[in-house]
This record gives structure tokens, sequence and C-alpha cells, in this order.
């Protein structure tokens, strides 16, 4: 079992700092009490039974080990933790190359299950770790995620895992993104990671776009399609 550093992390791993999980006890009424199982401590003894030198499940990130063999433990606990800041540390540990795919459906379930009206919330997070988790054997069930606009900007992150697919059904569903002003600047990205010939007609309107990223990403995505072909 290794804990060292030295696999190619996600390149969000610096940025994103997760923030220490500090649960409190009590028992009635409270409405700020939690249970033992909403506490970060059970898992915390988990993952050092299994030798990982851990005050929080956030340190898996933090102190940027590699935990393969921590993986199975994560998604035990995912769906019995209500408390959403650890639970958006498990989410964000589990967004890691070794857990793909195991992790996927389980972060699928998590993404229609969560009770988040922010746009960049816990269910935001969820997208983005199946951004990196998400492959092929999911392709229906991240499609339709994507295709309900009730999850708002949540489903952003969703297009990027479809660009890590290998169906070419991803790239239509991607096309079809594009008339969707949420999602389309995605889209474009997605569409360039995956150098889809059939999409440059409608990319191209992207490089004229409002937002500046956007008109980069397209432009980006275009000489990547063009690279392709040649």
């Amino acid at each position: 079992m290794s804990k060292d550093p030295g696999e190619k992390m996600p390149r969000w791993w610096g940025q994103e700092a997760s923030r220490l999980s500090v649960a409190a006890t009590g028992d009635g009424p409270n409405p700020t009490a939690r249970t033992r199982i909403d506490m970060p401590q059970p898992i915390v003894e988990d993952l050092r039974a299994q030798g990982y030198p851990v005050d929080t499940v956030a340190d898996l990130l933090n102190k940027r080990m590699r935990y393969p063999d921590a993986i199975p433990t994560l998604l035990r606990w995912l769906p019995r933790i209500k408390d959403p800041a650890v639970k958006e540390d498990i989410v964000r540990a589990l967004s890691v190359p070794w857990a793909r795919p195991a992790a996927a459906l389980p972060l699928i379930h998590e993404f229609r299950e969560a009770s988040d009206d922010s746009e960049f919330g816990l269910r935001w997070t969820i997208a983005n770790a199946l951004a990196v988790v998400a492959d092929d054997s999911v392709f229906e069930e991240v499609a339709s995620l994507l295709r309900n606009k009730e999850y708002g900007r949540a489903r952003e992150m969703l297009a990027l895992a479809l660009g890590n697919m290998k169906t070419p059904r991803a790239v239509d569903v991607l096309i079809e993104s594009l008339q969707d002003p949420e999602l389309a600047g995605h889209a474009v990205k997605a569409l360039g990671k995956l150098k889809a010939k059939k999409a440059e007609s409608a990319i191209r309107p992207f490089t004229s776009h409002e937002k500046a990223w956007v008109r980069a990403e397209a432009k980006k995505a275009l000489a990547s399609i063009s690279k392709s072909s040649r």
C-alpha cells in the first residue's frame, strides 16, 4: 500500500483546500447536534486502521497521499454521512484517478440525492468528481443528468465527464448541449478534447461568444480538431 505522492494529481488538486470538518455532539432536539454517524471520527478511525496518518478525510488530499485501497472505505461511508461538509470532503477524496470507475455510480446516486440549492455547492463538487472517475459504463446516467435542467450549473462538469468517454454518443450529447447557455462553454471544451470533427461547424460560432473564456475554448477546440484531421 503506497501512501506517498508521485502520481499525477487532478489539475484542481492544489486549488481545492478542503476545510476541516468539525462536528458537534449531543442528543435531543438541538438542530446543530449530530449523531456519531454524521461525525468524521469513525471514518477517520477506519482510515487510520488501514495505515493512513489522517486527522480528517481532507488530509488524504491535503497531505497528497496515494490511497487506492482506501476507496472502498470512502465509498462505504459516502451514503451514510449526512453532514454536508464531511460528505464534500469524501467526494473530493474520491475525485482521483484510482477511484475510476468504482466511484462513478455511487457519486451519480449522491448527485441525484443532494439537497443543494447553490450553483457551486455539493452537487457541483460531485459533478467535478465525475469528470475524473466516470467512464463509458455510466454514459447513460451522466447524459441523463446533463440533460436535466433542474440541476442548473451543477451540470457543467458533467460535460467534461462526457469529454473523457470513448462512445460516439458522447459527441452527440455534447453537440446538443451547445444549445444550453449553462453548458455551452464546457461542452465546447469537452468537444475539443474529443477532437470531434462532426462538431466543428457547431463550435465555430462560439469564437465570437460574449465570454472571453468561451471564445478561447472554442478557438482551442477548433485548432485541436483541425490538427487531428490532417
